[in-house]
C-alpha cells in the first residue's frame, strides 16, 4: 500500500497543533484559576508590545472585547478549555482581561423548586 494515499489533506486530519504546544507545555495558569462560568473580559489596557504571545492568545483577547463566560469562550473559539485557561491566566498577567464575574457560592442554599423540577423531568426523558 502507498504510505502517502494513507494521508489525511482534509479537516478529518483533526487540528494541526496540538493543545501542549499552544501552551508550550503547561496544564494549568500562573496564578489562580479559572472556574468554567467565571465571565471575563478584556480590561482595555492596550495590548501594544506586551502581547509577544501566540495568535491564540490575540484571538482570546478579541473575544474577551465583550464579557463572556469562560466556557463560552472555549466553545466559540474551539479550544480545549485548558488551553483557554493557560491563554487567559497569561493574559491575565499582563492586565489584558480580568474577571468580572465569579460564580457565586451557593452553600447552604437549595436550588428553586421549580429548578430541582425541571432537572429531574430532563433526567427522566434520558
Amino acid at each position: 500500500m502507498d504510505p502517502s494515499a494513507e494521508r489525511w489533506l482534509d479537516r478529518d486530519a483533526g487540528p494541526v497543533v496540538r493543545p501542549y504546544a499552544r501552551t508550550r507545555g503547561r496544564t494549568r495558569p500562573g496564578g489562580p484559576g479559572f472556574e468554567l462560568i467565571a465571565v471575563v473580559a478584556a480590561t482595555g489596557v492596550p495590548a501594544g508590545d506586551r502581547l509577544r504571545y501566540r495568535p491564540d492568545h490575540a484571538r482570546v483577547l478579541r473575544r474577551c472585547a465583550a464579557p463572556v463566560p469562560v466556557v463560552d469562550l472555549a466553545s466559540d473559539l474551539g479550544l480545549p478549555i485548558g488551553v483557554v485557561r493557560v491563554l487567559l491566566g497569561d493574559l491575565r498577567d499582563e492586565g489584558l482581561v480580568a474577571v468580572v464575574a465569579e460564580a457565586r457560592s451557593a452553600a447552604g442554599r437549595r436550588p428553586p423548586a421549580g429548578v430541582l423540577r425541571e432537572v429531574l423531568n430532563g433526567l427522566r426523558a434520558l
